[in-house]
């Protein structure tokens, strides 16, 4: 518990002060902001604001996680590693997306199909040493487990390719869906703080009901929970002091370097913690976000191409659903102000986290 707390705190202190130092360095490099054309014309006033601030997200936690380590005289563990390798390897990703985007000062960074191959790299990678033999405890406990979760694991057992193929669907698509709700000054921000703060106490719970301690039936079967735990604190604390100077109106921006990097981890946590399914509760904020874009690229394209769809819904070739998508610009542009939009959606993402951490203890109540 002292390594927890000495993680969150170091992680938000070197976030806070690492960003104001950022900023103005950012900013005499001309690492800014590019704006979309077809955005709200509101957010035209933010082309120039410093941007890549994940780069300080992603040092924070992992000085704070090592240095929390060497206090406490502990080793890191397997599981802790392969979550910080998957951290801050999407973030490397995003940190190509976001130079090649100040550098050619254009919107558009890494073409789609060159991010998706560089994800899906890393994902693999992941998945594969998660599974690994060689990473088990001496109980013989992998970092990540072939069986389908939503509490722990559950009866139904993956074969390997499939389990591969679900951890590649999770980590590109959280890690996808943090990008997309990055478009409000705070948005992202603020709801990973709350998301990786719920998986810190999933982390401490299982590791006071740890199978290698408690031998009953609602035990928890988890490698390393609590420095899984020690991580997530340090990610909660990085993303607390970066908030301060990315809430509206945001000084600096996270880019893809941290909305990848931080969704990769959202991933990594659920899949490390077998909590696989119920990520789709505590992020559920994320969920919604992201079937909002897949809603309106979808019916836009079958209005154009399928006239039963225009008879149907009696809509026009090209109909959108939104007003734009991602979901927070539909709002923005129904007339809400921006400030009032992401603290609705951070309340959303409240009532998310409180919920999925309820049906999390209320299953360990049930013995299920």
């Amino acid at each position: 518990m002292k390594a927890i707390l000495l993680g969150g705190g170091l992680a938000l202190v070197f976030s806070l002060l690492g960003t104001r130092a950022a900023i103005p360095l950012f900013t005499q490099l001309g690492y800014g902001q590019e704006i979309r054309d077809d955005g709200p014309t509101s957010h035209h006033t933010k082309r120039g604001t410093p941007t890549m601030g994940g780069v300080v997200i992603i040092a924070a936690t992992l000085l704070a996680y090592f240095l929390a380590e060497l206090i406490t005289q502990n080793t890191p563990s397997a599981s802790a590693l392969l979550l910080l390798f998957l951290f801050v390897g999407m973030g490397l990703v995003g940190f190509l997306d976001d130079y090649i985007k100040v550098s050619k000062q254009r919107s558009l960074g890494l073409r789609s199909k060159a991010k998706m191959v560089g994800q899906t790299v890393i994902a693999l990678v992941f998945g594969y040493l998660a599974l690994s033999d060689d990473l088990a405890d001496g109980r013989g406990v992998t970092p990540a487990s072939d069986h389908l979760s939503f509490i722990r694991d559950s009866t139904i057992v993956l074969p390997t390719v499939v389990a591969m193929l679900l951890f590649w669907v999770m980590i590109t698509g959280t890690s996808n869906a943090v990008n997309l709700a990055d478009g409000l000054d705070g948005l992202a921000t603020g709801a990973c703080v709350m998301v990786f703060g719920a998986f810190m106490f999933v982390n401490i719970w299982q590791n006071n009901q740890n199978c290698a301690i408690h031998h009953v039936k609602a035990c928890y079967e988890v490698r390393d929970p609590l420095d899984l735990a020690l991580v997530a604190a340090a990610i909660t604390g990085a993303c607390f002091g970066f908030l301060w100077w990315n809430a509206p109106p945001a000084q600096i921006f996270m880019g893809d370097t941290g909305s990848l990097s931080l969704g990769g981890a959202m991933a990594g946590l659920a899949i490390l913690t077998r909590t696989e399914l119920l990520l789709l509760i505590i992020g559920g904020l994320f969920v919604v976000i992201t079937l909002s874009v897949m809603l309106q690229v979808g019916f836009f394209k079958a209005s154009r191409r399928f006239g039963v769809v225009r008879r149907l819904f009696r809509v026009e070739a090209g109909h959108r659903v939104f007003r734009m998508a991602p979901l927070q610009h539909h709002f923005e542009l129904h007339g809400w102000d921006q400030v009032t939009v992401v603290i609705r959606f951070w309340i959303i993402t409240g009532l998310c986290v409180a919920g999925g951490l309820g049906i999390f203890y209320a299953a360990w109540v049930a013995g299920t």
